[in-house]
């Protein structure tokens, strides 16, 4: 049996040598992921609960919004997929609600991931480019607690698992995209001008509610309804969730595939700002 796994293990050296694998991507890779573990275990270090808070305050929010909207306001929603009773809306709004608590979070917390490591900044040898993606890729583990959470309540509440969940990889690289591309901007202008977090903290609350997330979209004046689809690529994301999620087939391909290039260019962009001022980082800090 250990000649055997010996064989083996030369095997996969052979072909990883064949392979246009570039080790110092695979190191970086292996750097970022320690980066993220430890920064997952850092945020609720010492608490009783863990990990599990943020799952705790997703539900907390979602229990306040169909609070407020199904039983105060009295807002009904009807999906073909699910029920027609008031959990119906919670799991809708929470669908919409988790890609924005993942995006927001993360692009907050990123504009503090250069000014916050001075003694990292200042190492000839650290990568800084991985710095602003540790508390987005944070954030967008702990939001996929929520999403198994949703999934397992959709499942059980239609009695069906929708095939469309095979899809999620899409809807992701879009929303990494764009929360990567804007973290990697906001944490390369607050190294120089440090109001820009607050300012970013004013832009997402403007944001949230630009984007149908607690209202449906057909709720949105017809002559704003397409500058918000086309436009947003919140809106999109949002959407593709809950078509995947939800419904069980995508209505909006074409909001998608527009959002996903808006993403790549504010990522490319985001990146090329970053790299620029990169340089001046241990100067200014």
């Amino acid at each position: 049996m250990s000649y055997s796994i010996q064989g083996i293990k030369r095997k996969l050296g052979r072909l990883k040598s064949l392979l246009p694998v570039n080790e110092h991507l695979l190191a970086k890779y292996d750097l970022l992921r320690t980066l993220v573990k430890r920064d997952l275990e850092a945020r609720y270090k010492g608490s009783v609960l863990g990990n599990l808070w943020p799952l705790l305050n997703q539900l907390s929010q979602l229990l306040i919004y169909t609070y407020v909207f199904s039983f105060v306001l009295k807002v009904r929603l009807t999906l073909k997929a699910l029920p027609d009773n008031n959990f119906t809306f919670g799991l809708w709004l929470f669908a919409g609600l988790l890609p924005w608590i993942a995006f927001s979070g993360g692009l907050m917390q990123s504009a503090h991931s250069v000014v916050g490591q001075p003694n990292l900044v200042k190492k000839v040898v650290f990568p800084l480019s991985l710095l602003p993606l540790v508390p987005i890729l944070s954030s967008f583990i702990e939001s996929s607690f929520g999403l198994i959470v949703l999934i397992i309540f959709v499942a059980l509440t239609s009695h069906t698992l929708h095939t469309t969940l095979a899809l999620l990889p899409l809807v992701w690289l879009t929303q990494l995209l764009l929360t990567a591309g804007m973290g990697y901007l906001a944490a390369g202008l607050t190294v120089f001008l440090r109001d820009i977090p607050q300012t970013l903290g004013v832009i997402l609350n403007i944001w949230m509610y630009a984007t149908p997330i607690i209202y449906p979209a057909k709720s949105i004046p017809p002559e704003l309804r397409n500058w918000i689809f086309w436009l947003n690529p919140m809106t999109a994301i949002s959407e593709f969730y809950r078509d995947i999620v939800l419904n069980g087939e995508v209505n909006h391909w074409g909001e998608w595939g527009v959002a996903t290039g808006i993403s790549l260019v504010i990522f490319v962009f985001g990146l090329w700002v970053y790299r620029r001022l990169r340089p001046a980082f241990a100067d200014v800090l």
